[in-house]
């Protein structure tokens, strides 16, 4: 809203001072620094009214160090993330591009399912909350509005990098002059860094781009599902998933810029994508917001985020990497949600298996998600595979630790832009 206010009455009346808001920069900055202080001083307030309302978490105890000293710990934090992102959001991104436009929604309608699911939780006093199938449904839903809004809407376009080579060397790289409606992406590791999602149907001749729309929204469904169920399994120590989304969000906010900045895509010999360098300054909220709520999250925690934030968060990185059309990078950037599910599947995957072949079920881990494994004492009573480490670990030692991988994880995702 002042993004556009400010516009007016700088073309209009030369207002001076108005000329800060046509700067990406700026307004990413001032989002980063408005967001932070959201989340830190009125976040205070969120929660001692969280308190007043004994709004707290209800604990099982799982035999983990240290764990039930978190009974009654404020929940529904993430109402204090939502509104730390929207807020700057709002005032300061421009309003009428769609790449915002999509990212608002899918902080609204995320932060309803995961807010509907913890006051189930926490006022009906029903601790299985939402359930899963209501869950799904509305990931679906928002998977769909995603991947149809970039099929239909018609500012959601590319300008793919040409190579201008001599002697088996690029020179140069060039775009052309018109935007196109297409199905390609960014793929890592490859010397043509571009993948048409419609190559795979190349025998269906004039169809093929229609059947490689269809595949770009299941893909995008199926990364929305993945990606927000993978926050929400991290979800389970001090600080560890809101960390972890704080570092892949400056990783998105990068590769945001740099696709809709046309001199820094031609650098890197990327697809130019106009339009969403607006994107950083929905990516300034997005980390001001989530430093801001560490500071109250980090151990021991006086708030946790619950279904609200994590479930939020997990949708923000998944949709944010899909109109950047840099979703196949996600087992990398989103590497620690991505074990988190791993170590969930595989787990339950193996204890079935092992019992119905044998009639005791094992396991692999001590316990899942892997957080949990560090953090519970190993001992020859435990059917697992990895036993290590015997001792449990610290939580804010594992918190840390992930961290670190996250920030070597979101390296190596910047770096395959170059790497091919």
């Amino acid at each position: 809203m002042l993004y556009h206010l400010f516009q007016y009455l700088d073309n209009t009346f030369d207002f001076p001072g108005g000329g800060l808001f046509n700067f990406i920069s700026f307004r990413t900055g001032l989002a980063f620094i408005l967001a932070l202080i959201i989340s830190t001083l009125f976040g205070r307030r969120i929660i001692d009214y969280l308190q007043k309302m004994q709004i707290g978490e209800t604990i099982r105890n799982l035999g983990l160090e240290g764990q039930m000293s978190k009974k009654g710990t404020p929940t529904m934090g993430g109402v204090i993330i939502i509104i730390a992102i929207l807020v700057p959001t709002l005032l300061l991104a421009s309003l009428i591009n769609i790449y915002v436009i999509l990212m608002i929604i899918t902080t609204v309608w995320l932060g309803l399912i995961g807010f509907m699911d913890d006051y189930i939780k926490v006022f009906l006093k029903n601790k299985d909350g939402l359930k899963g199938r209501f869950k799904i449904v509305g990931q679906i839903g928002l998977g769909l509005i995603v991947g149809l809004t970039m099929y239909l809407s018609p500012d959601m376009v590319i300008r793919e990098n040409v190579e201008v080579k001599k002697d088996a060397r690029v020179e140069a790289v060039h775009y052309s002059n018109d935007d196109v409606k297409s199905t390609k992406t960014t793929i890592p590791f490859m010397k043509n860094n571009n993948f048409n999602y419609a190559d795979a149907f190349k025998k269906a001749g004039e169809k093929a781009q229609d059947y490689g729309w269809v595949l770009f929204v299941l893909v995008t469904i199926f990364i929305v599902t993945a990606v927000s169920n993978g926050a929400n399994l991290t979800d389970g120590l001090d600080g560890l998933a809101t960390g972890s989304s704080a570092i892949m969000g400056v990783t998105l906010g990068i590769l945001a810029y740099v696709s809709g900045n046309i001199n820094y895509a031609g650098y890197l010999n990327i697809m130019y994508l106009p339009g969403t360098g607006e994107l950083l300054v929905f990516a300034g909220a997005f980390i001001g917001a989530t430093i801001g709520f560490l500071w109250y999250n980090a151990y021991p925690a006086q708030v946790f985020m619950g279904d609200t934030g994590s479930l939020t968060l997990g949708g923000i990185i998944a949709v944010f990497a899909i109109v950047t059309r840099k979703e196949l990078l996600i087992p990398i950037l989103c590497g620690v949600f991505f074990v988190e599910n791993l170590s969930v599947v595989l787990q339950v995957g193996y204890f079935k298996f092992t019992k119905k072949r044998f009639g005791v079920g094992k396991r692999i881990f001590k316990m899942t998600p892997l957080h949990h494994h560090y953090q519970k004492q190993g001992n020859a009573g435990i059917q697992a595979f990895f036993q290590r480490p015997i001792q449990a670990l610290p939580e804010s030692k594992i918190v840390i630790r992930f961290w670190i991988v996250g920030i070597i994880l979101a390296a190596i995702t910047i770096i395959t832009l170059k790497i091919r």
